[in-house]
């Protein structure tokens, strides 16, 4: 047996209500995310869920859909200096991108991976230090909730009801129980929550 360097395994992923990551126009669907985003607590949230983090994880559709916005974030001198932070940081990271389409990396320090991703955190936690983050890509955390390696849910709640779209929380997870260690509320009525799993 591996042994495991203890880290850990931390997600993030912004909700509406009724618990949708998107609205009922699909995956590129997020209209009702967007008064919310830019506010403080949701910047400051931004900056709790990458500074204890050294490798992100994510989804081919979230990969490319970054590249195309936070490099430039990261050299823009005019932006929020939190914005700005978290795009140097996943610039800067150690990257897994999984796909079953790729040929090849589409950002530099990525790997390319098609593997259940219980076996890459599996292989991860064998070597390296600092958090592990599947960085706002819903199937990557869905996989890994069924399986029960999630040990932190960074989650932004948005007060909308999306009326459909795709939810986090699908029926037939393991049943878990949950710390809440970190708790704010914004003015527009945005939360910002941190729940810790109960081992």
């Amino acid at each position: 047996m591996t042994s495991s360097t203890g880290r850990k395994v931390t997600a993030n992923l912004s909700l509406t209500l009724d618990g949708r990551y998107n609205g009922p126009g699909g995956p590129s669907d997020f209209g009702m995310f967007a008064p919310y985003v830019t506010t403080e607590v949701a910047r400051g949230h931004l900056t709790r869920i990458w500074e204890g983090a050294t490798t992100a994880m994510l989804g081919r559709i979230n990969a490319e859909g970054f590249l195309g916005y936070w490099p430039s974030v990261a050299e823009d001198e005019s932006a929020d200096p939190r914005d700005r932070g978290y795009a140097k940081w996943l610039v800067g990271a150690e990257k897994v991108v999984f796909s079953t389409t790729l040929t090849e990396a589409p950002w530099e320090r990525t790997r390319l991976v098609n593997a259940p991703a219980a076996d890459v955190v599996a292989e991860l936690k064998t070597t390296g230090e600092g958090d592990i983050l599947v960085n706002s890509s819903a199937s990557v955390i869905k996989a890994l909730l069924s399986a029960d390696l999630i040990d932190r849910l960074y989650l932004m709640i948005f007060p909308e009801i999306a009326g459909g779209g795709q939810r986090l929380f699908d029926d037939g997870l393991p049943a878990s129980v949950w710390t809440l260690t970190h708790q704010e509320t914004g003015k527009l009525g945005e939360m910002a929550m941190v729940y810790d799993r109960v081992r």
